[in-house]
């Protein structure tokens, strides 16, 4: 089962929150502007000042960027501020921040960056075979089994991981490469589920 599967008990727990920022006046797109500005910091620190300790806002980070994204998108829907704007940024800064985030692993063992550097591609891939599901008459597909959220569980461990004083070696390339083959899988899978459902919409 993949972690967005979870996603609307969150936002059942979320919803008083987010109905408190609409009444004062925050938008949709000033929450995602947000959340990528901080995922872009938090990546370029941990570039420049790889100290263990700070892999700690990793964990930290993913959990309340979960949340932003998810009080983005009920600002979006249930408060009158879809925009095709935000539909974009939407998109766009979810596949950077993430890359933001990714990127400090690939300093951490030698050899390590050429892995990152494919489950960041890997990654920008996913989302875009998701978002194709609409280009051809399907809904935007979330399937898994390593779509975003499970990204956000693993490189949250591994941040918790390096700033608990653990080491990357050998092993962590095999968990790299087989990211990688999960996050090939996840592509099939979305494609093949956005052929599935135009099928059955012309059925």
């Amino acid at each position: 089962m993949s972690v967005y599967q979870l996603k609307s008990r969150f936002q059942n727990i979320l919803r008083p929150l987010v109905r408190k920022l609409a009444a004062g006046g925050i938008t949709a797109n000033q929450v995602t502007l947000a959340a990528a500005a901080i995922s872009l910091a938090i990546g370029a620190l941990l570039v420049v000042v790889p100290e263990p300790r700070w892999f700690l806002l990793v964990p930290v980070w993913f959990f309340l960027r979960m949340a932003l994204n998810a009080i983005d998108g009920m600002l979006a829907r249930e408060h009158g501020q879809k925009s095709v704007l935000g539909a974009y940024l939407n998109e766009l800064t979810d596949v950077v921040s993430d890359a933001a985030l990714y990127l400090p692993f690939a300093f951490l063992h030698p050899g390590m960056s050429w892995w990152v550097a494919l489950v960041i591609f890997l990654s920008v891939l996913t989302e875009f075979a998701g978002v194709l599901g609409q280009t051809v008459g399907a809904s935007r597909r979330y399937d898994g089994p390593l779509g975003k959220s499970d990204r956000a569980v693993l490189f949250g461990a591994l941040g918790a991981f390096v700033a608990l004083g653990g080491t990357f070696g050998t092993w962590t390339i095999w968990l790299f490469a087989a990211a990688s083959l999960l996050l090939a899988l996840t592509v099939a899978n979305r494609i093949r589920a956005g052929i599935r459902e135009v099928a059955g919409q012309a059925g």
